[in-house]
């Protein structure tokens, strides 16, 4: 039977390797829009980059609700959705720095910096998501 994670066990889940999360935004009519994404997490908050003019990016900017899901697909199968509400900055030190950290999580520290440069450019959109709910379950499968 499934348990609910404490909550040091959901952030150190969440923060694990190189798990990717799947964000969910909402559409102008209402639909949901789900794509994978590279993230961190700094304290309370979920941050990401992405383009100004991606479908994540415009439903963003109208609608700051979102949901993400970070799941272990091996048994016995463990997953965390996380939801909250999006701010977004164009600050440029600011999304080349968290784009670094970013990219050193996913592809490594001598890659961080390149990761940083391609990705804190204009364009690109700095996202903080403040955690409002947490449903963390461990052992779904047992």
């Amino acid at each position: 039977m499934a348990q609910k994670m404490t909550d040091e066990e959901w952030r150190v889940f969440v923060s694990h390797g190189t798990r990717t999360a799947k964000l969910s935004t909402v559409r102008a009519d209402g639909s949901p829009h789900v794509a994978p994404i590279w993230f961190l997490l700094d304290g309370d908050e979920v941050v990401f980059n992405t383009g100004k003019g991606t479908v994540k990016g415009r439903n963003l900017a109208r609608d700051g609700r979102v949901a993400l899901c970070v799941d272990d697909d091996r048994p016995p199968f463990d997953f965390v959705v996380l939801r909250g509400r999006a701010r977004l900055s164009e600050d440029l030190g600011e999304m080349r720095h968290w784009a670094a950290r970013i990219g050193a999580r996913y592809m490594g520290e001598e890659r961080a910096e390149e990761f940083g440069a391609r990705n804190g450019v204009p364009g690109e959109l700095l996202v903080r998501v403040t955690v409002d709910k947490v449903l963390a379950h461990k052992g779904v499968a047992d």
